[in-house]
């Protein structure tokens, strides 16, 4: 995460400009960046898409898109048609040549009208399937030559398993050099998700305490009340686990497991992510029972409002046996965190729309208090609220006013909206300019994706060998299945999501 600078003049070539992806995030992330002047002073923008469309009519579209889906609100014209100016479309079929040698030609014929080296990216919002297609037609078409500025962009997921993840990082190895690949997780720019880091790091109070000597257990949790929408047909492939625990929860785990890094450089820093991961102890075949639950929704209530089950979604199987919920316990087998649980929960039809961690600390090793004055105590609690508010919550002690001595917890809270007035950058704002400056801190390198998919295999092979039999194990608007609170409840815990205003 670099300081702010002027960006060099850029080309981002977006393949699958014509799609859903692009349409909600990346345009109006791209055009919110443009009002915020942080946009290069010159710059292309070429959709690629398997629809026929003329410029005019993509602009038409993204326009569409960044008025429905902006944090900033409905485009002002004039602003938008000076943006939009540097937007161009093509229809193409990504298994033809002729497509990287007209790109090529485009990209030569900007340089020539700029007299610069253009910093060149390449978004790739395809399905997974076409990422080695384009990724290797990129390459034959001498793109990718210039190893300082030319990125390839990759949204999850990044293969589907271990060996599928080995075998994609060895073919885009053969093409780009690291430092040219960006695996994003649109998570990791999260605003709150950032701010760890600096509350962790910049403050001298918290640190000295953050191991398994003051810290019972960690959780994080990421619900939703959505279900698939119209990701039937990719959530059929995925699932709970993969979707969201390989990635988004696991690197959530990271940076609160991490040790401090040296320095801000991209490499330091997931390095000592990548530390994690491979510190976290295996997991047997046959133990798989006792660290992962899986669940799947039934039909139920949300907010009122009746809703189907997931086997009755849109391109979904009738007898489906992926899974829409995933629970993941584990340890890290190192000096700071030894025998510290870590608990992942994450779930679609949800009865809450909440992302939180929750640091839990160890009791006092000694109640000094008689009983009668302690009836409402708790443990030492740490929340870091990601969304749908964002804060941070630290629950201590206090005395009740009174004649009495009486303790009850109390809340000192950090809150965004209430001490920031300055509008919080969407995740997908902070990661594209990151691109655009070449800063790679935010995003996964190779080595910590295969270390995530390695933790999860044997999870992974033993779902695979024993679909479940009891699906779907729990009504949308449930808090997930029993067997979720059995995996915490076996260790003398219980699940903690709060949301942010809660006073319980």
């Amino acid at each position: 995460m670099q300081t702010i600078n002027q960006t060099e003049p850029t080309v981002i070539v977006i393949f699958g400009g014509s799609g859903d992806l692009t349409w909600r995030k990346l345009m109006p992330a791209l055009y919110n960046l443009y009002l915020a002047d942080m946009m290069p002073k010159k710059f292309m923008i070429l959709g690629l898409g398997r629809q026929d469309m003329s410029d005019q009519q993509f602009r038409k579209r993204l326009h569409e898109g960044v008025n429905k889906f902006s944090r900033s609100g409905k485009a002002d014209a004039k602003t938008w048609n000076r943006f939009a100016k540097n937007i161009l479309y093509k229809g193409a079929d990504f298994n033809k040549a002729e497509i990287y040698n007209n790109i090529k030609k485009q990209i030569a014929s900007l340089e020539k009208e700029w007299d610069t080296t253009l910093t060149r990216i390449f978004y790739m919002a395809i399905p997974p399937q076409m990422i080695e297609v384009v990724a290797s037609r990129i390459g034959k078409a001498g793109l990718a030559a210039d190893k300082l500025k030319s990125r390839l962009v990759i949204e999850k997921p990044f293969g589907r398993d271990l060996a599928t993840a080995k075998a994609l990082n060895k073919k885009l190895a053969e093409i780009f050099e690291e430092c040219q690949i960006y695996r994003i997780d649109h998570y990791l720019g999260k605003e709150t998700v950032q701010n760890i880091m600096a509350f962790r790091f910049a403050n001298a109070l918290f640190e000295p305490i953050w191991n398994r000597n003051y810290i019972d257990h960690v959780q994080v949790t990421v619900s939703e009340q959505l279900g698939v929408e119209d990701r039937g047909g990719y959530y059929e492939t995925a699932g709970a686990l993969r979707d969201m625990i390989q990635n988004h929860l696991l690197q959530l785990a990271c940076l609160i497991a991490m040790e401090p890094p040296v320095s801000f450089n991209a490499d330091e820093v997931r390095n000592r992510k990548v530390d994690v991961l491979r510190a976290v102890r295996k997991i047997s075949h046959s133990d798989v029972h006792n660290y992962a639950v899986r669940g799947q929704y039934d039909a139920g209530w949300i907010n009122g409002k009746k809703v189907v089950a997931y086997r009755s979604e849109k391109s979904v199987d009738p007898n489906s046996k992926t899974e829409t919920f995933a629970a993941f316990k584990f340890f890290i087998d190192n000096w700071c965190w030894q025998n510290v649980p870590f608990y992942l929960r994450t779930g679609k039809r949800m009865n809450e729309t909440i992302s939180v961690i929750t640091i839990q600390f160890k009791p006092v090793p000694h109640q000094a208090f008689p009983q009668e004055s302690v009836e409402n105590w708790q443990p030492n609690k740490l929340i870091l609220n990601i969304q749908p508010d964002m804060g941070i919550r630290l629950r201590f002690q206090a005395k009740q006013p009174g004649l009495s001595m009486y303790l009850t917890p109390v809340d000192m809270l950090f809150d965004y909206s209430n001490t920031y007035t300055v509008g919080t950058p969407e995740a997908y704002e902070t990661l594209l300019l990151d691109v655009m400056q070449g800063d790679a801190t935010l995003f996964m390198r190779a080595d910590q994706v295969e270390a995530a998919w390695e933790i999860l295999t044997p999870v992974i092979d033993t779902w695979n060998a024993n679909p479940s039999v009891n699906f779907p194990n729990y009504a949308a608007g449930m808090q997930g299945p029993e067997d979720a609170e059995a995996l915490i409840a076996r260790d003398g815990k219980s699940w903690i999501a709060m949301a942010f205003g809660e006073k319980n």
